[in-house]
């Protein structure tokens, strides 16, 4: 009974591999809506941004290897879905100053709580844990907007 189960375990393990990946790679050309077109933003606070917090909150993510296996495509792909609902920076310029003021309220939550970038994130890309010093830049950047 337990071979069989295996055996069936493996069989769907395999059979899912086949199931496409849905990438979240809209396009390589920047959006005319994009923060770093839309407002004037530092080149110190985009590159952190992009560093920790680009791969779920823009239209391109880059994809490290293991995504290319099933399950965890699904699972990055429904974490990148849920971000991009709160927030795209590929979108910005599109956002109502009201919606604007209440994103910049939460980036500001989410970092003081700890709760952004994602554990689950940082324990595979250390470069997206942010700094006391790039806590601070974001907070400046935050309360200009």
């Amino acid at each position: 009974m337990i071979k069989k189960l295996i055996f069936f375990l493996v069989i769907v393990f395999v059979a899912i591999q086949f199931y496409p990946r849905n990438n979240n790679n809209i396009s390589k050309n920047k959006s005319e809506y994009a923060l770093a077109l839309s407002e004037t933003t530092s080149d110190s606070v985009l590159q952190i941004l992009k560093t920790s917090c680009y791969d779920c909150h823009s239209n391109n993510s880059v994809y490290p290897w293991y995504t290319n296996i099933q399950p965890f495509s699904w699972w990055i792909n429904h974490h990148i879905y849920e971000a991009k609902e709160s927030l795209n920076f590929d979108e910005w310029g599109t956002y109502t100053l009201k919606k604007k003021e209440q994103v910049v309220y939460e980036i500001k939550e989410e970092i003081e709580e700890g709760e952004m970038p994602l554990e689950s994130y940082t324990w595979i890309h250390k470069n997206a844990v942010l700094t006391e010093q790039q806590k601070s830049l974001i907070y400046d950047w935050v309360k200009r907007n």
